[in-house]
């Protein structure tokens, strides 16, 4: 029987399962070093931008729209007396946790090996109950922006294209360093492409040969700043351009709040070719909870299923957030509708120590419609990003959801279009 080398397992007291992220300044002042910080945007007239941009420096400079950068509080409070600038203080983002409603006690355990090489989730989106391992999306670039990827995991290595890190203070990009401490982007990753480990012992992602480019723009506490994911956002389309690319962007995290260069920049990705994924969001089951940039027009918003059967479909998990019921049932999306819908719940994959952890969360819905967006493309490489958008769509259609608050036969805002599958 083949054995692993003994792995090291970490005893989590909660599981980083419910992953949507609140905006606010949070900590502006201190985040950064013990002295009074703030990271500011600074839009206005090109003569004053430049000027303050050539005595301030920029961390991230988005052209006509204005230009990030981090001053002390002397130089944020004479910023905010000059009238021809309009500063805004950067929303910081964080990541919310809570236990695994299927933990045990104490806290859910990581283990040195997965209890199921095709979990629950794979089976799912296959629609295969018998499958002993996954295959396709050979070519295709997956951006994981996240808090890093473990990328020398035994069922990750190989696999990692780019490793990238923008979250670090005195660089807003730094490359050959995408370390993950936190755990949620590796798992992330791993629902992806995990390859199974050249032992053949590993767990599986849906696309096992897709290509990961990690993307750290959160830190290992799991808050990153807006400017730095939108810089992030911008080059993944620039490096899918530069490199003659199929892109696709998937983004567990998220925001109550929409943040003006975050979605420019989902826009200009869009521009660009690039398919964006992100989650719905975690504050379900009310309405008009959908996060951005999940609720974005050019993003494929993703809740979260569970596996439990109701009304002869899986059903959606009640954190999973929803859209607005007047603008669902119409197949068509406008900002704050639900997409598509995939397995959220009890999730198990890839984790930043080498070892595999289960978790929660319309975090972990997203990668499964990255991974079948990649096994799509990758076998139909004439498609546009725009055309493989609505592939996903019409696979959606094919299985409806009709389990969970709101969900209901067609277009709802619980579940979107329904459950696009590989077959």
């Amino acid at each position: 029987m083949k054995k692993r080398k003994t792995l090291g397992v970490a005893l989590l007291s909660a599981a980083m399962g419910l992953s949507l992220f609140t905006t606010g300044a949070f900590g502006q002042q201190k985040s950064m070093n013990s002295k009074e910080t703030y990271r500011v945007h600074i839009q206005g007239p090109s003569e004053e931008k430049v000027k303050v941009k050539d005595h301030y420096g920029a961390r991230w400079d988005f052209g006509t729209e204005g230009f990030t950068t981090t001053v002390n509080e002397n130089q944020y409070h004479a910023l905010l007396k000059n009238k021809n600038l309009k500063i805004e203080l950067v929303s910081e983002l964080q990541l919310e946790t809570r236990p695994e409603t299927n933990a045990k006690p104490g806290g859910t355990t990581a283990q040195a090996l997965p209890s199921d090489q095709t979990p629950w989730g794979i089976e799912a989106i296959y629609n295969d109950s018998t499958i002993k391992a996954t295959s396709g999306g050979k070519g295709i670039k997956v951006a994981v922006l996240d808090t890093g990827v473990y990328t020398n995991h035994i069922d990750l290595a190989g696999s990692a294209e780019q490793c990238k890190d923008f979250t670090q203070f005195k660089s807003p990009l730094v490359n050959g360093s995408c370390t993950d401490k936190n755990g949620h982007g590796t798992h992330v990753a791993g629902s992806v492409l995990a390859h199974g480990g050249n032992d053949g012992l590993g767990i599986y992602g849906v696309a096992p040969e897709a290509t990961l480019w990690a993307y750290k723009v959160l830190n290992d506490r799991g808050s990153g700043y807006s400017d730095d994911i939108a810089g992030a956002i911008r080059h993944a389309a620039d490096e899918a351009v530069r490199t003659g690319s199929k892109v696709i962007l998937s983004m567990s995290l998220g925001s109550s709040a929409k943040d003006s260069m975050i979605a420019s920049a989902v826009d200009y990705a869009y521009s660009k070719g690039v398919l964006v994924i992100a989650a719905a969001g975690n504050s379900g089951s009310a309405d008009n909870t959908i996060g951005y940039p999940g609720a974005l027009v050019n993003a494929v918003a993703v809740a979260a299923l569970e596996n439990v059967q109701q009304n002869g479909t899986y059903r959606v998990a009640d954190f999973s957030s929803r859209g607005i019921p007047t603008t669902a049932g119409d197949y068509v999306i406008q900002e704050k509708d639900v997409e598509v819908s995939a397995p959220g719940r009890a999730i198990e994959s890839t984790w930043y120590n080498g070892s595999y952890n289960t978790i929660s969360g319309t975090s972990m819905a997203t990668p499964h419609v990255s991974g079948l967006a990649a096994k799509i493309w990758a076998a139909n490489p004439s498609l546009t990003h725009v055309a493989l958008r609505a592939e996903l769509q019409n696979r959606a259609k094919l299985y409806d959801i009709k389990g969970g608050i709101g969900a209901k036969t067609g277009d709802d805002h619980a579940s979107g279009f329904g459950f696009p599958r590989v077959k």
